[in-house]
């Protein structure tokens, strides 16, 4: 039978895709600087092999007679997201994938190198090849599919998603934030004016703020038997779902950084560690999409993690770790008052959620001007500091570092992801609504650090369905309702205007 073909087919590709994570991980974590070029060459490699293996023209035919076999409705369903990868992956010849691969693995080693000093001037030829090559892919995806260049660039990583339909959506959210952030801003120097902002009282020494995450992971759910933290650059989520590789970074001022991108990053993992073990290499049983992804992120970051419950047992553990008389007089008042800190800073990670958007918002438009070729290379740090003045009054031109130099995507050549950051923040605050009605005493569970009966539901609401259902269908199934980015607003409002 072509589906038992098809079976062992995806077995070799899931090994390709085990050892390629697993390669990336380790090159952005331990591997020495002068491994780079060989370690490019390799993956590389590895990358056109896959792609040769996944886009060959007889897999056409096996997926056209396992359509007429006697299937199950898993089966089908898992032929049916086979064969909607298959056609996209055949938009690019092996030959590309090498080129683009090698390229981008240049331009992201470059950027390591360079980013601590700013240097744009060495570094703006690297991203232009890869440029070049991103609007070559995009043309190509965009052939194949019918679609406009950054939709086809967007399909890769949120099928359905269309500019013209996200474009209203951040319209909107950018002129609802120009309107909540000054507001927002005022009832955080109110509330700051009768209880001050306690100072730290750093150092952190990095070590312990590793223990700490590491505690932090398991109690929120994290399995270590399946995974592991590391330090890098940028923080990241790769690996497999067996061996789910995490990565935070530090800073010895501030334990708060540190910590929030340990449990957005748990986030990440926990999905990925609780996706269908059965059938794991078939593609309907991967996690759908990344806007769910960051959905699941952020939901344990920002719902969960910057929560007043969260913190009256958080107190504890922190204290635990990086000594009881750091935080002497403390109440959690003290911490939620610096967790949720709304501060307009240059540095998209390290953004609050309110401002969080317009980041996002920035790097969306310029980065679909840069596909239409409207957008130069040389001319990027002018229009990041452009848009930067207007969406959060800020300058980036003397600091190129945390401006268009700070984030790895565009140097990885990931054109089309960063709308998923503010689609899956939306997703979170809608998803929490509906939890808090299915489990009505969970803020008490989460006050004595008790998450299981929150990850049970995110599993049985998301997790085991894999990519069986489309984004928008997996909403609905797991809160009743199509994404409504009114629960993100009110959400803002309840936690930054109170009281």
């Amino acid at each position: 039978m072509s589906f038992e073909k098809l079976d062992a087919h995806n077995l070799k590709l899931a090994s390709l895709d085990h050892a390629l994570a697993i390669l990336g991980a380790d090159e952005a974590t331990n591997m020495p600087t002068g491994g780079g070029e060989q370690r490019a060459e390799a993956m590389a490699t590895l990358s056109a092999m896959r792609h040769k293996m996944a886009s060959a023209p007889h897999v056409a035919d096996w997926i056209g007679e396992a359509e007429n076999e006697p299937l199950n409705q898993d089966q089908r369903t898992g032929l049916a997201e086979f064969k909607r990868q298959y056609l996209h992956l055949t938009a690019l010849s092996p030959d590309f994938v090498q080129r683009r691969t090698q390229t981008t693995m240049r331009c992201e080693q470059l950027w390591r190198e360079l980013r601590p000093s700013g240097n744009w001037k060495d570094f703006a030829p690297a991203l232009e090849k890869v440029i070049v090559l991103v609007r070559e892919e995009a043309a190509l995806r965009a052939s194949a599919s019918g679609l406009a260049p950054y939709d086809a660039m967007m399909e890769q990583y949120d099928p359905g998603n269309r500019t013209i339909e996200i474009d209203p959506v951040f319209a909107r959210l950018k002129a609802g934030l120009a309107e909540f952030l000054p507001e927002a801003l005022a009832a955080q120097q109110k509330r700051l004016a009768d209880r001050p902002l306690k100072p730290l009282n750093g150092p952190f020494a990095i070590e312990k703020q590793k223990a700490l995450g590491l505690a932090a992971m398991e109690a929120v759910g994290f399995d270590f038997t399946h995974g592991r933290l590391d330090q890098s650059h940028h923080p990241f989520c790769g690996g497999v779902p067996t061996d789910v590789r995490m990565t935070t970074r530090y800073s010895t001022s501030d334990f708060l950084p540190g910590l929030m991108g340990v449990l957005h990053e748990t986030g990440h993992a926990q999905y990925e560690q609780g996706l269908p073990r059965n059938d794991a290499h078939w593609p309907h049983n991967h996690a759908r999409g990344m806007g769910m992804h960051e959905s699941q992120s952020l939901f344990v970051e920002m719902q969960v993690a910057r929560s007043p419950a969260f913190w009256r047992w958080a107190m504890g553990l922190v204290c635990e770790h990086l000594g009881k008389d750091m935080f002497a007089g403390w109440q959690v008042e003290d911490v939620l008052a610096r967790v949720n800190m709304v501060k307009r800073g240059l540095v998209r990670v390290d953004a609050d959620e309110v401002t969080y958007p317009m980041h996002v918002i920035l790097r969306y438009e310029m980065e679909r001007d840069l596909i239409a070729g409207t957008l130069k290379v040389a001319d990027i740090p002018e229009v990041w500091d452009q848009k930067m003045n207007q969406y959060l009054s800020l300058s980036s031109k003397d600091n190129l570092a945390d401006g268009p130099m700070q984030d790895v995507h565009w140097p990885a050549g990931l054109f089309g992801y960063f709308p998923s950051y503010s689609l899956g923040a939306m997703m979170a605050a809608q998803q929490w609504a509906a939890l808090e009605k299915d489990l009505p005493d969970i803020e008490r569970d989460i006050e004595v650090g008790d998450f299981s009966a929150l990850n049970q539901w995110r599993r049985e609401k998301i997790w085991i369905s894999g990519a069986r259902l489309s984004t928008p269908e997996l909403m609905i199934a797991a809160t009743g309702k199509p994404l409504d980015p009114d629960y993100f607003i009110t959400h803002l409002k309840k936690r930054y205007l109170r009281s």
